[in-house]
């Protein structure tokens, strides 16, 4: 990760975190009309049953705008975890979330883990 303090606010919108098929990027503000979401899971592993999670649930926020995945970090960070990736800190703020998806021809479909 490349951080300039010169202009420590643009950079903080453009900070990516990619972890397994998950990619968290960090951005300035919630869509409005965004809604509460329970939990603290961000993706499903349909195989496997592991999920790529936040370790300390009370620490954040999960938001939904249509099918768009939104994550407050309401603590000064937040650990991303799964049973196979190293885990990962994130600093307080808000982040829009991502599942990688396979490319087809004919559709766009989410990866298994």
């Amino acid at each position: 990760m490349f951080n300039n303090s010169n202009n420590s606010q643009a950079n903080q919108s453009s900070v990516l975190y990619r972890h397994g098929d998950v990619l968290v990027k960090r951005i300035v503000t919630l869509p409005v009309a965004a809604q509460k979401r329970i939990g603290a899971t961000l993706a499903h592993g349909e195989i496997t049953g592991h999920s790529h999670r936040i370790q300390q649930s009370n620490a954040v926020q999960l938001w939904a705008y249509g099918s768009d995945l939104f994550l407050e970090v309401k603590e000064a960070s937040a650990t991303l975890v799964h049973e196979e990736h190293r885990a990962i800190e994130l600093p307080q703020g808000l982040y829009r979330v991502w599942k990688q998806r396979e490319y087809r021809p004919d559709t766009y479909v989410e990866v298994m883990d």
